[in-house]
């Protein structure tokens, strides 16, 4: 990889021999120079779990006390009364059958989160080879699964996350933007990592957060002590 300029500046700013605490690198992100946008703050956690048994997966949400400085589309799949709920709670879009060759054959893809109602799921379901790549296909576990679509809905507008394990057993998401300055970017931080220390599995055994990485999009990483 070539780094440009502005990485290496901001990679001089960084100890790699050194393990920071978390409101010292948060400072130094403030510190990095500035790209030409708002980049994201990034979280990369490596867990002492095997993402490859059903009972050491990490999946879940919570919703950042901040925001994460995005503001996020939702598609609700919902008819009758529960689509004029989804309308009402400020849903971007909302349908049913008719949105399937939308999606399938033009390739829809203007939102970021698919909310769907339980009885909707079989509709959802055709799409599954389409949104499941995407990482859109609506999950009960994610809370995206609802009658309750007006929560859903406010949630995910309120700065609601999800994070789970990738194949290499990392977690990695953004868990704000650098104006947001260091006390709302530590208090995000705390919000999601106490929310991953809380899904523990109980079949997980050992250390359970091997490792834990911040960086901005386009910036080096600082290791954070856990401790």
């Amino acid at each position: 990889m070539n780094k440009g300029k502005r990485y290496l500046a901001g990679e001089k700013l960084v100890d790699k021999s050194k393990v920071y605490n978390v409101k010292e690198a948060l400072e130094l992100v403030e510190k990095m120079p500035k790209a030409k946008f708002d980049e994201t703050v990034e979280l990369h956690v490596k867990l002492g779990v095997d993402s490859k048994h059903a009972d050491q997966q990490v999946r879940g949400t919570t919703v950042l006390p901040n925001g994460t400085g995005k503001t996020l589309k939702v598609l609700v799949f919902a008819k009758g009364p529960k689509a004029d709920e989804a309308v009402k709670a400020g849903a971007d879009y909302v349908g049913a059958e008719e949105l399937i060759p939308k999606i399938e054959k033009e390739n829809w893809f203007d939102y970021d989160v698919i909310v769907a109602t339980p009885d909707m799921m079989g509709v959802v379901g055709r799409l599954g080879k389409v949104l499941g790549p995407k990482g859109l296909m609506p999950n009960p576990k994610s809370g995206t699964v609802t009658m309750d679509v007006t929560k859903a809905i406010n949630e995910i507008k309120s700065g609601k996350v999800e994070y789970r394990l990738d194949k290499t057993n990392i977690i990695h998401l953004g868990f704000g933007k650098v104006s947001f300055g260091t006390q709302k970017l530590l208090e995000n931080y705390d919000a999601i990592m106490n929310a991953i220390i809380k899904a523990k599995p109980a079949a997980a055994k050992g250390q359970y957060i091997k490792s834990v990485a911040i960086s901005t999009t386009m910036g080096p990483s600082m290791y954070i002590d856990q401790k």
